[in-house]
């Protein structure tokens, strides 16, 4: 997993902004201002903090041995993921969306990205 490709992927998701709030480091990554994604870019492998359903979080910790209780966040709500080669690309990136949605059903309606309308 190069950095580049994960960057990408992150911002290809509606709304989602970067920025370094807690110095260059660490690679926040947001929707309507709520972090959904923490890269550490420095690691090697690359790490990334999502958030996760409480139970989920912990069915995965126990199934996968890259996911472990979230590196400085809440251990209940938050997962850090080793990006080793070794984890399907699939897998992480579902973890992604899942953490994305889980954040998108916290804000309030309005902030919430709007899907493209199609055209009649």
């Amino acid at each position: 997993m190069d950095l580049t490709h994960l960057r990408q992927f992150l911002l290809t998701l509606p709304g989602a902004t970067e920025d370094t709030p807690f110095g260059p480091e660490i690679l926040v990554y947001r929707i309507a201002g709520k972090m959904f994604a923490l890269v550490d870019w420095q690691a090697d492998p690359l790490s990334i903090n999502l958030k996760c359903e409480p139970e989920l979080a912990l069915l995965l910790r126990e199934l996968h041995p890259e996911v472990k209780p979230g590196w400085h966040m809440n251990k209940q709500h938050w997962n850090t993921v080793t990006l080793s080669d070794t984890l399907a690309e699939d897998l992480w990136q579902g973890w992604v969306h899942h953490s994305y949605e889980r954040v998108v059903a916290g804000l309030p309606k309005a902030k919430r990205p709007q899907a493209p309308q199609a055209k009649s």
